[in-house]
């Protein structure tokens, strides 16, 4: 049932976001292409009992740029942390943008497009684009494991946000979810629950290194992601 209006609803949205985005200046775009991520969430509920309880909102800056990493274990996190941090520009995989309407109405958010075949070209672009994005005022979303890691497993981190945040003198937030225990990777089955996101206290980059930076972070990952019941 979800998907029975998770599709067409997309399908529409992103034909009317690819003739009024380009009209519009990027945070008007923002707002504008992502009022469907409410709707997704929304519906999710409604579909699938999926609800979401949010904690430490309050350690979101209200301006200026910064980075956000988070655990990646299911597709529920690219819709809601849209809403959760806006604007932004994520990090994401190349592939995404090539498909029909969906990822060509994304390519107007700006995101970083990496191509995950060619390692050392996709840093030296994420820390150039990364480092623009941020120039410009705009939040970026990251998501080291790089791929989407089962709930109850670690996975490898990268420490590409950590030397973003460090060589542009910007704070690093860490946000845990358990996303996956309800909506599993690359699975059509929802299970009904409460997902809980926890935001971190903005880790100060002054001064420290790339090593100290993502170590408390993902020092605060993991152990957060364990109380969620994410991690073994």
């Amino acid at each position: 049932m979800y998907y029975a209006g998770f599709y067409p609803v997309t399908l529409v949205f992103s034909t009317l976001c690819l003739i009024v985005g380009p009209l519009l200046p990027f945070r008007a775009r923002f707002k504008f292409l992502t009022l469907i991520n409410y709707f997704y969430i929304i519906w999710l509920r409604i579909c699938c009992g999926v609800k979401v309880r949010v904690s430490g909102r309050e350690h979101l800056p209200k301006d200026g740029s910064y980075v956000v990493i988070a655990n990646h274990q299911s597709e529920w996190e690219t819709l809601y942390f849209q809403i959760l941090v806006r604007p932004q520009a994520v990090v994401l995989k190349r592939e995404l943008l090539r498909i029909p309407l969906f990822g060509w109405a994304l390519a107007l958010l700006r995101p970083i497009a990496l191509d995950r075949s060619k390692r050392r070209g996709a840093l030296k672009q994420l820390l150039e684009q990364g480092k623009a994005r941020l120039a410009d005022g705009i939040p970026l979303l990251i998501f080291p494991q790089g791929t989407r890691v089962p709930a109850g497993e670690w996975g490898k981190w990268n420490k590409g946000g950590a030397m973003l945040a460090v060589s542009s003198e910007v704070p690093m937030i860490p946000v845990a979810h358990n996303a996956g225990l309800y909506w599993p990777g690359k699975s059509f089955i929802k299970y009904p629950g409460t997902v809980e996101v926890a935001i971190g206290p903005a880790i100060d980059t002054g001064g420290k290194t790339v090593e100290e930076v993502h170590e408390t972070a993902t020092s605060w990952l993991q152990q957060t992601m364990r109380d969620q019941g994410s991690l073994g």
